[in-house]
């Protein structure tokens, strides 16, 4: 990596439902297409909803590029991202020796990158693993990553699933920002506090990363939020500030992604969709200002 090491941003939520991974794949498309930067995203969930949305069509066939690579490639060569991690769990000492290449990360156009799942994660268990070693796994795969000659990332995007594995483990014991998605509706505020206690027992030590909640699938009228969705916000952000006096530098930020039904048709779209680029530029401007202030 030239210049500055590449920044790690997890997206995760224990509710299901919640646009997680659809917020994810739009907002690293974002950074890619608008911003002009190297990204990457990688779906760590087992239930692959990134992958698949990458491979479907709106007319419900596959894209035969990525199918044929996925298959032939990814799969076929074993370079999952399920194969690094086990590859990394049998070292003794030695050298991490997983190469980095074009059967690991397909390239989805000039700035945009992606590493999919594998059905195989549903059967992985942290249990099975040696918890402090495979902890440090996520940060040796993007330490290969910084020193290939090929892949300059500036950016890393995590999809982590809605449970505690060991690849979430590691990925959100080693990332610079952990975004969290809510919806307009009780979970908002009550689920917090159960997630991110959650996370503060299985992670040890803490990494203290940065920790952001936002509102996705917002509800609006004339470009603003409507009073109920208001009124849920308003819970979450109080349940923001008892974290806050516990030490935990969680965030609400008032940026908003609304409800709307083409947000969905927009994964497996070439291009990032400009009637959001406003809502995602606001995301990505409180993005930008946390990473910089963890420097």
């Amino acid at each position: 990596m030239k210049g500055t090491a590449m920044k790690s941003i997890a997206t995760i939520n224990f509710k299901g439902g919640v646009g997680k991974t659809t917020i994810t794949w739009l907002l690293a498309k974002y950074v890619a297409e608008v911003k002009k930067k190297k990204v990457l995203v990688v779906d760590t969930d087992a239930q692959m909803s990134l992958t698949l949305s990458i491979q479907l069509q709106e007319t419900g066939s596959m894209i035969g590029e990525f199918e044929n690579w996925y298959e032939n490639h990814h799969l076929k060569k074993d370079k999952t991202i399920l194969s690094a991690l086990e590859k990394y769990d049998s070292l003794s000492g030695g050298h991490f020796d997983f190469p980095i290449n074009s059967s690991f990360i397909y390239p989805m156009s000039d700035n945009l990158f992606f590493v999919p799942s594998v059905v195989d994660l549903y059967w992985l268990e942290l249990e099975v693993f040696d918890k402090e070693k495979v902890k440090h796994f996520i940060r040796a795969l993007l330490g290969k990553m910084e020193h290939s000659k090929k892949y300059d990332f500036d950016y890393v995007f995590f999809d982590c699933p809605p449970n505690f594995t060991a690849l979430s483990y590691s990925v959100l014991s080693c990332s610079s920002l952990i975004l969290i998605p809510v919806n307009p509706d009780v979970f908002a505020s009550r689920g917090i506090g159960l997630m991110v206690d959650g996370l503060r027992f299985r992670i040890e030590p803490w990494p203290n990363p940065d920790i952001a909640i936002f509102m996705n699938k917002a509800k609006e009228r004339v470009g603003k939020i409507t009073i109920e969705t208001q009124r849920f916000w308003n819970e979450a952000k109080y349940s923001c500030e008892q974290i806050r006096e516990e030490g935990i530098p969680i965030k609400s930020w008032d940026s908003f992604i609304p409800d709307r039904v083409n947000i969905k048709r927009a994964i497996p779209g070439r291009y990032f969709p400009d009637e959001f680029e406003s809502y995602f530029s606001e995301l990505w401007i409180n993005v930008e200002n946390s990473l910089r202030k963890k420097q």
